[in-house]
C-alpha cells in the first residue's frame, strides 16, 4: 500500500485539548497498555503492524479494511505508509483517541467517522486520503481506478448520486490517466456547492478545473 507525503499533525478536534494532562505514572501505564496491544498485530521483525497485522486488526474490531474508519484511524495516527503502522504513529493515534486497550479502540473507532464530520475535520482528512495513497516521494496524481475507489470509500456514504456519476464519467472517459491533489480537493466542493437536478449552480467562469468542466458537459449530454 502506497505511502502519503507529509501532512499536518492530527486535527486537535479528536484530541480533549482541554483535559488535565494525566499524572506522568498514569500516562506511562497507559503506553505500556498500548504498546502490549500494537504487540499483539506487530511483525516484530520489523517492529511495525503491517498489512497482515492490519487485517488481524481489522478482524478484532469488526471492521473491514476497507471502511472509511479505518482510514480515518491511520489519519488519527498519522501514518506515513499505507498498510502499515509504526510503534510511535499506533501511540499518538490511540493517545489522540484517548484508548488503550482493544474494547476502548473498538468503541472509538465504531464513531470515528460521526466524530470526524461533527468536529469539522472532514476537509484535512479528506486531503489525507488522496496524500495516503502517493506510493512515491516525487509522486503527485493518483490513477483513476485508485482515485474511483477513493471516491467510494470517502465520498460515498454523503454524496451516493453525484459520485456514482463522477466515477462512471472517469471510467470513460479518455483524457486523464490521473488525478492531482488539486482536482481531487474540488470534486468535494463540487458536491457542495453545485446541484445536479439542473446544474445551473455551475458557473463554469469560477476556478473549476477543466475535468469538472468537461464532467459537467458529460452530465449536460445526458440528459
Amino acid at each position: 500500500m502506497p505511502r502519503p507525503s507529509k501532512r499536518k499533525a492530527a486535527p486537535s478536534a479528536v484530541v480533549d485539548l482541554s483535559a488535565t494532562p494525566a499524572p506522568k505514572k498514569s500516562r506511562t501505564k497507559q503506553t505500556n497498555k498500548a504498546d502490549r496491544l500494537f504487540d499483539k498485530y506487530a511483525n516484530k521483525s520489523i517492529d511495525s503492524i503491517d498489512p497482515a497485522g492490519i487485517e488481524l486488526l481489522c478482524s478484532d474490531l469488526r471492521v473491514p479494511h476497507t471502511d472509511i474508519k479505518i482510514l480515518m484511524l491511520a489519519w488519527t495516527m498519522r501514518s506515513e505508509k499505507q498498510g502499515y503502522f509504526s510503534k510511535d504513529e499506533w501511540r499518538r493515534g490511540l493517545k489522540c483517541l484517548g484508548v488503550d486497550t482493544l474494547p476502548k479502540l473498538k468503541k472509538a473507532v465504531i464513531g470515528l467517522d460521526k466524530e470526524v464530520m461533527k468536529s469539522g475535520c472532514f476537509e484535512d482528512f479528506y486531503k489525507f486520503a488522496f496524500q495516503y495513497c502517493l506510493m512515491e516521494a516525487k509522486q503527485r496524481s493518483v490513477d483513476i481506478e485508485t482515485i474511483c475507489e477513493l471516491l467510494n470509500i470517502v465520498l460515498g456514504p454523503q454524496f451516493p448520486t453525484q459520485v456514482n456519476l463522477l466515477m462512471e464519467y472517469l471510467k470513460t472517459q479518455s483524457d486523464y490517466r490521473a488525478i492531482n491533489l488539486d482536482q481531487w480537493g474540488s470534486f468535494y466542493r463540487f458536491f457542495r456547492e453545485v446541484r445536479f437536478s439542473d446544474l445551473k449552480s455551475y458557473d463554469s467562469s469560477q476556478a473549476w478545473p477543466v475535468v469538472l468542466d468537461s464532467f459537467v458537459d458529460w452530465l449536460r449530454e445526458r440528459k
